[in-house]
């Protein structure tokens, strides 16, 4: 008798614990600790190209809590090589996501490292992972909108440099999905200029002795400092560069650039998203002209370029802000495509995901 009360009970907690751990599975799309690192495993997942990534894991962070409604959320897709974690300090209450109104949702994009990339994927390593594109990054972020967060809609979507490319994506490939677009520093469209800098940086990393088509295990520490030195050359303008390195500090900073040298699994990384930018091109990929592709647009959108930007050129979103009628905030700074670390945009970000129609055209300089 003792021993069936014992089994009874067993067994009721098991299915105490089964349940608990159901629910909690259930609740963590609305309330997780905010900032934790977290995965979505998506499956085998269909590329548009036709190929697959293979259980593809998304990696994300949330902050803040997600209302009855589910209509306060706001994602932010990372930069090229950022990492979730990286964005998290733009959430807080007060802050860019004022986390007591908005729900964050902060997205490691396709091959950074931290979601399946060529550098961790078990089934496609390195070279063997498929090519993709900005369009691949914005179609699993909205499988896990739609699909691990259950959301019918987005608040708002907001990205900086090729998180900016991802907004302008989201914005005319899913344009009822969210009410507000903020691309930062990004473009709807690669131009030549852009192209040399990603094949540039690319060609550096192949012509790594220690590159071996990818498959090479030692630190790629030739083909990484060119590599470095040509982002550094392109992230900000020649007046910022003279202004903060004299002649004689040049050595010291050239240092600064010899970062821990990876092996090529990394470059592989570095390689698929740069090919992903270098294919951008939201009129080729609707079969249309500029114009056409921004009747496609129902969001309101805010565009933030920097004029001096010598990585993503402003142009293009230039055209697309003005055939929209969308505000531009420009950035009037030597920092160039780092003129985002140099001027304070929280507090406008901050105003238009709280009214849209309160932000006009403006320029913002160093100090502001």
């Amino acid at each position: 008798m003792i021993k069936a009360i014992l089994l009874l009970c067993l067994l009721v907690c098991v299915q105490v614990m089964t349940s608990h751990a159901a629910q909690a599975a259930t609740s963590a799309d609305q309330e997780s600790p905010d900032g934790r690192q977290q995965f979505a495993d998506l499956g085998d997942f269909k590329l548009r190209s036709g190929a697959v990534i293979r259980d593809l894991r998304l990696g994300y962070r949330t902050a803040g809590k997600l209302n009855a409604e589910k209509s306060n959320a706001v994602l932010w897709p990372t930069w090229l090589g950022g990492k979730s974690e990286e964005l998290v300090r733009y959430a807080g209450p007060d802050n860019v996501i004022d986390t007591n109104r908005y729900f964050a949702i902060f997205v490691d994009a396709i091959s950074d490292g931290i979601s399946t990339s060529p550098s961790n994927s078990k089934q496609q390593p390195r070279l063997n992972f498929p090519r993709i594109t900005i369009r691949d990054m914005v179609d699993s972020e909205y499988t896990l909108a739609t699909e691990v967060f259950h959301l019918s809609h987005l608040h708002a979507v907001i990205g900086i440099s090729m998180g900016g490319m991802q907004a302008f994506e989201w914005a005319v490939a899913y344009p009822d999905f969210m009410d507000e677009v903020v691309p930062i520093a990004g473009s709807p469209q690669s131009t030549s200029y852009d192209k040399l800098l990603w094949t540039a940086q690319i060609d550096a990393l192949r012509l790594d002795p220690e590159w071996h088509d990818g498959n090479g295990d030692k630190p790629m520490t030739t083909g990484l400092l060119l590599y470095n030195e040509i982002g550094s050359m392109s992230l900000t303008t020649p007046a910022y560069r003279v202004e903060h390195t004299s002649p004689q500090d040049f050595d010291a900073f050239r240092e600064t650039l010899k970062k821990e040298a990876s092996d090529a699994s990394y470059a592989c990384d570095a390689i698929r998203q740069r090919e992903a930018i270098f294919a951008l091109d939201l009129p080729g990929e609707f079969s249309s002209s500029m114009e056409e592709v921004v009747k496609r647009v129902h969001a309101k959108m805010l565009i933030f370029v920097s004029p001096e930007d010598h990585t993503v050129n402003p142009a293009p979103a230039l055209e697309f802000a003005k055939l929209l009628g969308a505000p531009v905030v420009t950035l009037d700074s030597s920092c160039g495509h780092q003129s985002t670390a140099c001027i304070s945009l929280g507090p406008i970000v901050a105003r238009f995901l709280a009214s849209s129609g309160s932000v006009s055209s403006q320029t913002l300089r160093d100090g502001n």
